[in-house]
């Protein structure tokens, strides 16, 4: 799996925030035709987000994805004859709530792909879990479609569903039960869990704290609005010197005795056996794709 640690939001009727997207050190940008663009900005935005596409790739930058309006609604359509074209890696679709809807872009991107140039399968789709309903079928939407590489959890939508007060707590014990289940969905289903952005833009130390939280939660990257923010997510998200060390003495450790035919072994006053030999290995899988090692 190609890990991509940060997911940037960009808004997509704003010149210079989609031109200073190019540099960044993100993981992927999501020009947003969305919440971050009023209707009557819209159409302009998809004129500026088309022509960013058309642009030839910086080496190393960020992957290229747009986040559509809702699959089925009045704007869906038009976003996507505007994204779907050479330049486009991927879709995040939001707020869906059944894996129908994925079905649906999905049999859409096999049509359109051949009619713009691209090749069949290139598109991939990030899907935004942000409701109740959709919530209960993660499981189905993660497993919906080949495309899909990775399940999204809108906070901030789906705290406006459960009627949450709108000043979140930094604690967001509300917030676990759907954390937990987007992240086990997304396992499942082997593609990325990715967590909600950290909407306090002056409170550096409760975005640390709160991407500690998710990494322990299982998720492998998070969704930010402001590029301030890069540098703590990645830094979070990739396993330190001393985690690759500790791995990579464990597995030896762990593969020696398992070689004499030993299931288990006391590795540093811990008992050690085959599920926390894997973790370690996914560690040293995770240092080796983003040139740790």
């Amino acid at each position: 799996m190609d890990v991509k640690r940060t997911w940037m939001f960009v808004p997509g009727h704003a010149q210079r925030f989609i031109d200073k997207a190019v540099s960044l050190r993100c993981d992927v940008t999501m020009l947003d035709l969305e919440d971050g663009v009023t209707p009557a900005e819209k159409p302009a935005a998809r004129e500026l987000i088309a022509e960013a596409l058309g642009r030839p790739k910086e080496p190393g930058g960020p992957a290229r994805f747009v986040r559509t309006n809702a699959v089925g609604g009045e704007h869906a359509e038009a976003d996507l004859r505007a994204a779907v074209r050479p330049g486009l890696e991927g879709l995040v679709l939001p707020k869906v709530e059944s894996a129908e809807e994925v079905q649906t872009i999905t049999a859409y991107l096999d049509g359109r792909e051949a009619e713009v140039g691209l090749e069949r399968g290139s598109v991939a789709l990030a899907v935004a879990i942000e409701t109740p309903r959709g919530l209960f079928n993660a499981l189905a939407i993660a497993d919906s479609s080949p495309r899909l590489v990775a399940l999204m959890f809108g906070a901030e939508d789906y705290g406006w569903e459960l009627g949450l007060p709108a000043l979140r707590e930094e604690e967001a014990a509300e917030l676990i039960h759907a954390r937990s289940t987007i992240v086990a969905a997304a396992r499942a289903a082997h593609v990325q869990p990715i967590d909600a952005v950290w909407p306090d833009l002056g409170d550096e130390e409760g975005l640390r704290r709160d991407i500690g939280k998710a990494r322990r939660l299982g998720f492998s990257g998070k969704a930010l609005f402001h590029p301030s923010q890069i540098d703590a997510i990645n830094a979070a998200f990739a396993p330190t010197p001393e985690e690759i060390d500790y791995a990579e003495r464990l597995t030896g450790a762990f593969d020696e005795a398992f070689a004499r035919g030993e299931g288990s072994i006391a590795f540093e006053g811990r008992l050690v056996d085959r599920p926390i030999a894997e973790r370690a290995r996914a560690t040293l899988r995770l240092a080796d794709g983003l040139g740790l090692r």
